[in-house]
């Protein structure tokens, strides 16, 4: 399975965004700051998720992106297959089918293994909501110590 930084990205910003949701809008700027994130990869990402109807946006003074729906009617599956992220792990590009792996469009020895760990892989990311995740201790460890810094950074400015 080969998660690459688009969905990665994609995933903590989504997780920053339910954690302050309770703020208003989020300027993509804020999470960029928190999570360490260029904020031209997670313009990039915005528009993608916005046209999901993951999140909303609003402009101006106090603007800034919102979750669209409730965080537990977001699967991370949903978010990552949001942002063109492909969950696949047979390394022959095919996805599901059985085909593509060779130059003649025959499977590969190990095609129906890495395609039984794809099922796998999506049942679980598909099961898991971002409600499910924003309400595990450890995130919520990383996240008050994330707003901790931001505040001493704020404060020191």
């Amino acid at each position: 399975m080969r998660l690459t930084t688009k969905g990665r990205y994609a995933v903590t910003a989504m997780l920053d965004l339910a954690l302050h949701k309770d703020n208003g809008p989020i300027s993509l700027a804020e999470i960029s700051s928190r999570q360490d994130i260029s904020l031209s990869y997670l313009e990039q990402l915005f528009v993608r998720l916005r046209r999901q109807g993951l999140v909303t946006s609003s402009r101006g003074p106090g603007g800034g992106y919102t979750l669209a729906v409730h965080p537990a009617s977001i699967a991370i599956a949903d978010i990552i297959l949001a942002v063109d992220e492909k969950l696949d792990s047979t390394g022959c590009g095919s996805g599901s089918g059985g085909k593509g792996c060779h130059s003649n469009d025959e499977p590969c020895l190990t095609h129906s293994l890495w395609e039984s760990l794809n099922e796998q892989v999506r049942g679980y990311l598909s099961g898991v909501t971002l409600a499910q995740t924003t309400a595990l201790s450890s995130v919520l460890e990383v996240a008050a110590r994330q707003d901790e810094k931001r505040q001493v950074r704020v404060t020191v400015r």
